[in-house]
């Protein structure tokens, strides 16, 4: 048998992260669907959560694009579809109007704080021991 390459090892594990990526967030999607959320939709509130822990406080969307793996207008989708449910806000950057502002609701903090231990439990049982 032929030992394999470097480039054929960085390519195994390579695509083994990204299949423990793709089971975890499917996971993260199961138990979170009763919900009403994804997991991106948890993503963008647990990263509003912790940039943002007060209520009121605010978070530039163009500070959320390097912490969440979706493009910009994937992420403002996200963000309007979020809003219409009633669970972030947005509004207007008063020094630069192409900025935009995003805080958590009342609603959505609550629903985190409700989520928050599923999402950690997948995380746990999917990544848990992984060193």
């Amino acid at each position: 048998m032929a030992l394999k390459t470097a480039d054929a090892r960085l390519e195994d594990r390579w695509r083994d992260i990204l299949a423990v990526h793709a089971r975890t967030m499917c996971e993260i999607d199961r138990v979170l669907h009763p919900h009403g959320l994804g997991a991106s939709d948890f993503e963008v509130l647990d990263i509003l959560a912790s940039a943002a822990p007060a209520e009121g406080d605010l978070c530039r969307v163009q500070n959320l694009v390097g912490q969440v793996h979706l493009s910009q207008s994937a992420l403002s989708r996200l963000i309007g579809r979020l809003e219409k449910e009633g669970l972030v806000q947005r509004s207007v950057c008063a020094e630069d109007r192409r900025g935009v502002w995003v805080a958590l609701t009342e609603k959505g903090r609550r629903l985190h704080a409700e989520v928050q231990p599923l999402q950690r439990e997948v995380l746990e049982r999917m990544l848990g021991g992984r060193d």
